[in-house]
């Protein structure tokens, strides 16, 4: 398996990935998408992995969100497709058997806070950053962020987050429930890897009945929420706010926009 954005290995049991693109802050882009999807595909063909691990390289950022410089080119076809590919690589995820753990090192925010979202359990260093921040930028969370944030914290304040845009810190995440615990940053992993390799000692048809008849009773309209969703997505990169918000990203600047 040839990975360029993700560090990947496994040990006694666990398999690590880790986002490394430290210098874009471990943002998605369409190469790490897929490098995902092959990390996935790994872990269901081997049977001796029964945890898996996600963090990212460096100390500032988890996942910072997609890569805002690609984005911006996309059409809005493109743009719905790129949507459509990361739900389902996060569905690939939330549906694998075995205990996925979100270690959150830095910012989660946009893909960074939907990919922590589609892991079983999500554990915080006491520097990390939450947010969907998608509407400053003229769109809205792409990769299920609009169904899984709101089954996590509910609907009320899912909106807040996703309207305002705001990011919220790692003591109000626990307390919200998008995170279980705040750990220090600099035994985020030991703690991380702890509560793996626990539930990686259980019985492994036990875990997996428990997550799948947790996961389908939890959030059964999930699909239809997320295609809604991804037409959204891909209309909005049609608007000339939509346009103008990647565009004054990328620029640097504070967005125009005229509601068009």
């Amino acid at each position: 398996m040839e990975l360029e954005n993700i560090l990947w290995k496994v040990e006694e049991g666990i398999g690590f990935a880790t986002l490394n693109r430290p210098k874009a802050l471990n943002a998605l882009n369409r190469r790490t998408v897929q490098e995902l999807g092959q990390v996935i595909a790994a872990v269901e063909a081997d049977p001796s992995v029964r945890a898996l691990v996600l963090t990212g390289a460096g100390e500032k950022a988890f996942v910072a969100g997609a890569d805002i410089a690609e984005m911006s080119a996309l059409l809005p076809l493109e743009a719905r497709r790129f949507a459509e590919a990361g739900q389902r690589t996060l569905e690939r995820l939330e549906g694998l058997a075995i205990p996925t753990i979100a270690a959150v090192n830095g910012f989660a925010l946009g893909g960074g806070c939907e990919l922590a979202m589609a892991c079983d359990l999500v554990y915080a260093s006491d520097r990390a950053k939450f947010g969907q921040p998608e509407v400053n930028l003229g769109v809205i969370p792409a990769f299920g962020g609009t169904q899984r944030l709101q089954r996590r914290v509910g609907a009320a304040r899912a909106l807040e987050m996703i309207l305002t845009g705001d990011m919220v810190d790692a003591a109000a995440a626990k307390a919200f429930g998008l995170a279980l615990e705040v750990v220090p940053a600099d035994k985020l992993l030991e703690y991380a890897v702890s509560q793996a390799k626990k539930i990686a000692s259980r019985g492994p048809a036990a875990v997996a009945a428990a997550k799948r008849i947790v996961r389908a009773t939890a959030a059964p309209a999930l699909l239809a929420g997320q295609e809604m969703e991804a037409e959204a997505f891909g209309m909005l990169f049609g608007t000339e706010d939509g346009r103008e918000g990647l565009k004054a990203f990328v620029e640097k600047r504070p967005a125009r926009f005229r509601g068009l």
